[in-house]
């Protein structure tokens, strides 16, 4: 697979309007852009994923989760901007993965074929190249996140970039276009676009 032919699904933790993590997930998608491959930036909040509830999945796994999972699982690479909760990740992210790695179930809008195909909850992330990343206004740029969210996605199958970068007080980062004023900073970021496309290309092969 050329680097071309290939897609790196971009998306945020968060759904805030002014949302620093946004901004980061969108520059990430202009530096794949930038090296000839194609981003797929994606809103969670758009998808419009109900909270996870085992009695509302045991009526039928939502379409909007089976939209998820396929984009999921048809990208090898991804790119996830984690902001940071009391010390953790969010809410909005931890139920969009509690969602995808749940065995579908048929329903409504669901059918037996769907819930046939995405019985194994981690189809949608075996073998998928993470690269993390995560903005902050504090000194620490939001790592503590990362450090909860990589274990997760391990157990999930994924493989993670070696790669990672927490961006501190972003509030001073981004210029009125949302860009990230330093270049230094955006190398950084680069360098996790890259490791993804890198070994996502390899692994897809």
């Amino acid at each position: 697979m050329s680097t071309r032919e290939q897609s790196i699904l971009i998306f945020a933790g968060s759904s805030r309007v002014n949302s620093f993590n946004r901004k980061l997930a969108k520059e990430a998608a202009r530096l794949v852009r930038e090296v000839d491959c194609r981003p797929t930036y994606i809103e969670l909040s758009d998808l419009n994923i109900p909270l996870y509830n085992a009695d509302l999945e045991s009526r039928g796994t939502p379409g909007s989760v089976i939209r998820l999972k396929e984009m999921m699982h048809s990208h090898a690479g991804w790119i996830i901007t984690s902001p940071e909760y009391n010390g953790s990740y969010t809410a909005l992210l931890k139920n969009t993965i509690d969602w995808a790695s749940s065995p579908a179930k048929a329903g409504a809008e669901c059918s037996e074929d769907e819930a046939a195909n995405w019985k194994n909850g981690t189809k949608p992330f075996a073998g998928k190249v993470v690269g993390l990343l995560s903005a902050s206004p504090g000194m620490m740029g939001g790592l503590r996140s990362l450090d909860h969210l990589a274990p997760l996605l391990r157990n999930l199958q994924c493989w993670l970039a070696p790669q990672q970068f927490a961006l501190g007080k972003a509030g001073d980062a981004f210029d009125a276009q949302g860009r990230l004023l330093d270049q230094a900073t955006t190398q950084k970021v680069k360098a996790v676009v890259d490791q993804v496309i890198f070994a996502a290309q390899r692994l897809a092969a």
